[in-house]
C-alpha cells in the first residue's frame, strides 16, 4: 500500500483575523507616529522560525494580494514560514527587493544599506518599501538619540547587535526625504518603527 504525503497545515494566525489585523495595524500606526516607542504585539501566540512573533503579526495585518514580499535567505529558506506567509497572507512573493512593497530581514546584525529596496519618488513617496528586520533586543535606555516628528524633544533607543554600519544606513535614509524607507524593528513580540523622518544621533 502507496502512503500519500498529508499537507502540513501552516500555523494559526490570529485566532480572529478581523479583530488581530485591526489591533495590530492601530499598534503600528502608534508606534509609526511616535518613532523609538517600543509596543508589544500579543495577538498572535507563535511564529514559525525564523519570524518572531511581531513579525508574523505585522505581516498578517499588512500584507496581502497586492502587497509583493521579499525575504532573506533565511527565512526564503523556510518552507515552514514561505508557506505561512502565503497561506495567511495571499501574498505574491518577489526574488526582486526594488519589486517589493514589504521587505524581511531574519536577522539584522548583518544589514548595513538599504539601497536594494525603493525609496519611492518625490512624487509618488508612498511607493516605497517597508522594511521589517528581526534583532536581538530593544530598550528604550541609552543607545542612539532619535528625534523628529512624533517625538518630544528627543528619544533613546538601544538595538542589540545592531552595527555601526547599520545605524549609518538609518541615517543615510533620513537624508533622502520624501524618499527612502519605512523601517520597522522587531524583537520577539516587541516592536519600534522607524519612520524615514526619524533622524538618529550617536
Amino acid at each position: 500500500m502507496t502512503m500519500q504525503a498529508v499537507p502540513v497545515a501552516p500555523m494559526v494566525g490570529f485566532e480572529d483575523p478581523v479583530h488581530g489585523s485591526q489591533s495590530v495595524f492601530r499598534a503600528l500606526l502608534d508606534a509609526m507616529s511616535h518613532p523609538g516607542k517600543i509596543i508589544t504585539l500579543d495577538d498572535i501566540e507563535a511564529a514559525p522560525a525564523p519570524l518572531n512573533i511581531a513579525t508574523a503579526a505585522i505581516c498578517l495585518s499588512l500584507v496581502d494580494f497586492e502587497t509583493p514580499l521579499w525575504a532573506d535567505a533565511d527565512i526564503a529558506s523556510s518552507g515552514e514560514a514561505m508557506n505561512y506567509l502565503r497561506f495567511h497572507c495571499g501574498c505574491p512573493v518577489t526574488q526582486d527587493p526594488k519589486d517589493a512593497r514589504t521587505g524581511l530581514f531574519a536577522d539584522g546584525a548583518a544589514l548595513s544599506s538599504f539601497d536594494r529596496f525603493s525609496p519611492g519618488t518625490d512624487e509618488r513617496p508612498d511607493l516605497s518599501t517597508t522594511v521589517i528586520v528581526q534583532v536581538a533586543g530593544l530598550s528604550n535606555v541609552a543607545g542612539m538619540t532619535l528625534s523628529g516628528p512624533g517625538i518630544k524633544s528627543t528619544r533613546a533607543l538601544s538595538v542589540d547587535g545592531a552595527s555601526d554600519a547599520f545605524w549609518a544606513a538609518v541615517r543615510a535614509n533620513n537624508q533622502m526625504f520624501p524618499r527612502g524607507i519605512d523601517l520597522i524593528l522587531t524583537a520577539g513580540d516587541q516592536v519600534v518603527c522607524l519612520p524615514r523622518t526619524t533622524k538618529v544621533e550617536g
